[in-house]
């Protein structure tokens, strides 16, 4: 796949797409040319895959000031403190 790129598409985060499985829209593009877009689809066991798998990767880096709650530090009594 050669000069292909797959991106996350700004603004348009992973969905719900029933009472069992999530989308996330991703743009495919070559030759620095949109393509398409199209939805990668998971299902809970692979949404907590790929979550573990994303959390695995940023431990050790410091949350950006636009980071979602879930990666905000956390204070604890006597100033311990873990992501």
């Amino acid at each position: 796949m050669t000069g292909w790129r797959i991106n996350a598409i700004p603004g348009r985060g992973l969905r719900r797409t029933g009472e069992d499985g999530f989308a996330l829209p991703l743009q495919l593009s070559t030759g620095g040319q949109h393509r398409a877009i199209a939805d990668m689809e998971l299902t809970p066991t692979e949404a907590e895959q790929l979550h573990a798998a994303l959390c695995y990767a940023l431990d050790g880096q410091p949350p950006s000031t636009d980071a979602p709650e879930c990666r905000q530090a956390v204070h604890y009594p006597g100033g311990r403190q873990r992501y």
